[in-house]
């Protein structure tokens, strides 16, 4: 009787290893996400730059609203301006402000409509906001990503665009989030990182986005 009811009782356990192990696996899966599904476009943006006061061609930019959206949300809102003003009266908005650091052979860096130096910080849900993931990597020219205040977690205004896959570059994986990538407009991108700069990384010639917005999906790109 004894041996009778101890086959009775451990009968459902290999059940139970199979479901455990499903669901390891279903896990798993879904944390490995294929890059195509990580780097999904779910709005478009775009900046036109000028140099030297002279037209230099429009940046459009994909933002991967899926796997970052609370980030892609901040820059497509300070793209728009849609946001209205930041607590020192200021418009939540890029149009207007510089690229004011270039780094040959890694990135060009923007954003700070504030003060315009690298020095502002500020975005449509405060002074900061935490860092959401680091699942994209900075290897590939063209990514854009955030430039925080050289802490975790102190994201805001600022952004970089990577101009080429470089060891520097890759060091941003883990520590800057990246929410999107350049879609056309990279000549441009690449114009500005060949401008001479001074013993600060900025650039001898202002470089500004005169405009800046949202521009709508089509519908084979939803």
């Amino acid at each position: 009787m004894a041996s009778s009811w101890w086959r009775r009782r451990s009968t459902p356990a290999p059940l139970c290893l199979w479901l455990a192990l499903a669901a390891s696996i279903l896990t798993l899966a879904q944390a490995q996400e294929p890059p195509a599904e990580l780097t999904k476009v779910t709005s478009k943006v775009f900046m036109d730059i000028t140099i030297g006061g002279k037209p230099a061609g429009r940046i459009v930019i994909g933002l991967f609203g899926k796997t970052v959206p609370k980030t892609a949300e901040n820059f497509r809102a300070l793209c728009t301006g849609e946001k209205g003003k930041d607590p020192k009266g200021v418009p939540l908005h890029y149009k207007g402000s510089p690229f004011h650091r270039i780094i040959k052979g890694f990135m060009i860096q923007g954003g700070d409509f504030q003060y315009h130096n690298g020095t502002g910080s500020e975005s449509i849900y405060g002074a900061t906001f935490p860092d959401e993931n680091f699942k994209i990597h900075h290897n590939e020219p063209g990514i854009v990503s955030m430039a925080n205040l050289k802490e975790p977690n102190t994201n805001a205004c600022q952004f970089y665009i990577t101009t080429c896959d470089s060891p520097r570059a890759r060091e941003g994986d883990g520590k800057y989030v990246a929410f999107g990538k350049v879609l056309t407009g990279m000549e441009t991108v690449l114009k500005i990182e060949a401008l001479p700069v001074n013993n600060v990384d900025a650039p001898n010639t202002e470089v500004l986005i005169t405009d800046c917005g949202e521009i709508p999906l089509r519908s084979d790109e939803l």
